[in-house]
């Protein structure tokens, strides 16, 4: 190897760069032609050909005002190696292929090799390879330090290619400490004067929650879900469902799977998800209250985090359709059967507990969100070894959960109206809701019972640093306003008071990966009794995800 061509050699990768940017020129998006007819398919096809032109005038789309006119003349007509198309284009804004360049390179190169075989001295003179030694010499640090990047990123590839938990899978945690306690004189009671003082004492509890998310197309989900909880629901000491926090649930920390569920799409124009077990209509809809939703980074208490109207049906097994869910105009149908896997009379997947659900969203801009929901429900007051209806799973007041006592098979439609409007920083929802329900059996069939439901939300966003969160939540839970039914156990018609739930929280963002959430929750009128005393609720929560 000649002494000339080892110093050739060594400057290739600039030859290299040079080929590299005229051929691509801007990097530009690629231009699409249209093909409508047989001619025009020919004359593409012969236009994606390239040939080899000897000066840069022949090129009718390059002028010598072009940024790069000057470095595509001289690999043109100095070195030769540069091709066009047939139809005297060169298509410099066009992005190129890999054959592309690997064409254009071998060329150049080749011209370089004949150039040095054959001496030809006024065309590669020592100057020109003084040149590129010099710019190579002057960019040696950079090219240094990029080598040593590529290597770098090169050897932390295959580290995590080797260490990596699945090709298909990723793992998906999330853990929540938290200290609450309940204040309040007298444990409420659902009607009548209270005669039992509200004992409490401070608790500190977890939940772990670990998702193994898997797809095998890049456009579905396989979700399997294993679930820790030791959170006690309050409301043993406060006499109220009213006041239960949105993640309570206890299984005395032992691993259970509770959630397996596959999700896919049809072209994008419609979503179908197939819950396996545990399926939660507001875990695969909106619900129209994007700060408050989640369990674990949303509202403290149960009812703050979205209309009662998505816990229909929770449980079992389910479908849910979304037919165009991306687009401003959205319509969801769900099914979910809550013993699905009950052989026994009155339950499996027709004849036991079930919900039938359709939402209507409007989603013109993100700043503003409307659904329109309805749901009806069937409750054969057997489920789980005869648990009681729960019309509400456990939201509102005792009696607009059952209002017709224990072994009652129950019916209810459901309406219910969300909205979100969205400002920037500002942003505020809210849901209303209506149920009719009816006793199909027992000592009060035929009987019937109208319960309502509403509230309203605000959360100004980036309050007091960036991911932030100031909350407050102000609405009246569940309750019963008419019908034929009477609260027997209370003695009394109806809920013949009203309750109101506040609550206002601040979602502080330690990290990406921690967020602390105090705060504080006020039931005024518990179970719609204004016997009761007002109950308070205060929490801390801390929440972990990685």
């Amino acid at each position: 190897m000649t002494k000339r061509f080892w110093n050739l050699f060594k400057v290739s990768p600039v030859i290299v760069a040079a080929t590299f940017l005229v051929a691509n020129s801007a990097l530009a998006a690629e231009v699409n032609e249209q093909v409508t007819n047989v001619a025009q398919l020919s004359e593409a096809q012969d236009s994606n050909s390239m040939s080899q032109v000897t000066s840069v005038s022949q090129f009718s789309d390059v002028q010598p005002t072009d940024w790069a006119f000057q470095a595509l003349q001289s690999l043109v007509e100095r070195y030769g190696c540069i091709a066009g198309y047939p139809n005297s284009t060169y298509r410099g804004n066009r992005a190129m292929t890999r054959y592309e360049f690997a064409a254009g390179l071998n060329a150049c190169l080749d011209r370089v090799n004949e150039l040095i075989a054959t001496a030809t001295a006024d065309l590669v003179t020592k100057q020109d390879l003084a040149t590129l030694q010099r710019l190579q010499e002057e960019f040696s640090a950079e090219l240094a330090t990029l080598r040593g990047r590529v290597d770098g990123l090169e050897a932390r590839t295959s580290e995590l290619e080797a260490n990596q938990f699945s090709t298909t899978t990723k793992l998906v945690g999330e853990a929540i400490f938290a200290v609450s306690d309940v204040f309040g004189n007298d444990r409420a009671v659902p009607g009548g004067n209270p005669t039992q003082d509200l004992d409490s004492n401070t608790t500190f509890s977890d939940r772990v929650r670990l998702n193994l998310l898997s797809s095998f197309t890049g456009k579905d989900q396989l979700q399997i879900r294993l679930n820790a909880n030791n959170t006690i629901s309050n409301a043993g000491v406060s006499g109220t469902n009213m006041t239960r926090l949105g993640f309570d649930g206890n299984n005395n920390n032992s691993v259970v799977i509770d959630k397996i569920n596959y999700a896919f799409n049809f072209n994008n124009a419609v979503r179908i998800k197939v819950d396996a077990t545990n399926a939660e209509l507001y875990e695969n809809v909106n619900t129209f209250n994007p700060d408050f939703a989640s369990s674990a980074r949303g509202a403290l208490s149960r009812y703050g985090r979205f209309s009662p109207i998505y816990r229909q049906g929770q449980g079992g097994a389910g479908l849910t359709v979304t037919f165009n869910p991306n687009g401003p105009i959205s319509l969801t149908g769900a099914y979910i059967a809550r013993t699905a896997n009950d052989p026994t009379l009155n339950n499996g997947l027709l004849d036991g507990d079930n919900a039938i659900f359709g939402q209507l969203s409007f989603q013109p801009t993100k700043a503003f969100n409307i659904g329109l929901t309805y749901a009806r429900t069937y409750q054969t007051d057997l489920v789980n070894n005869n648990v009681n209806n729960n019309l509400f799973q456990g939201t509102g007041s005792t009696f607009a959960n059952n209002p017709f006592g224990n072994n009652t098979r129950t019916e209810s439609n459901n309406y219910g109206v969300e909205a979100t409007f969205q400002f920037s920083k500002l942003a505020i929802s809210g849901w209303g809701g209506y149920t009719t329900t009816d006793a199909q059996t027992g000592v009060n069939a035929g009987a019937d019972a109208d319960i309502w439901y509403w509230a309203g939300s605000l959360a100004l966003r980036d309050f007091g640093g960036k991911g932030n969160v100031l909350g407050v939540i102000f609405g009246q839970p569940p309750r019963v306003t008419g019908g034929s039914i009477k609260n027997v156990a209370a003695n009394v018609n109806l809920d013949d008071d009203t309750s109101y739930h506040l609550e206002g929280l601040y979602k502080y963002k330690v990290s990406d990966n921690i967020q602390v959430t105090p705060g504080l929750l006020v039931i005024f009128n518990p179970e719609h009794n204004d016997a009761n005393d007002t109950e308070y609720v205060g929490t801390l929560r801390t929440t972990f995800t990685f």
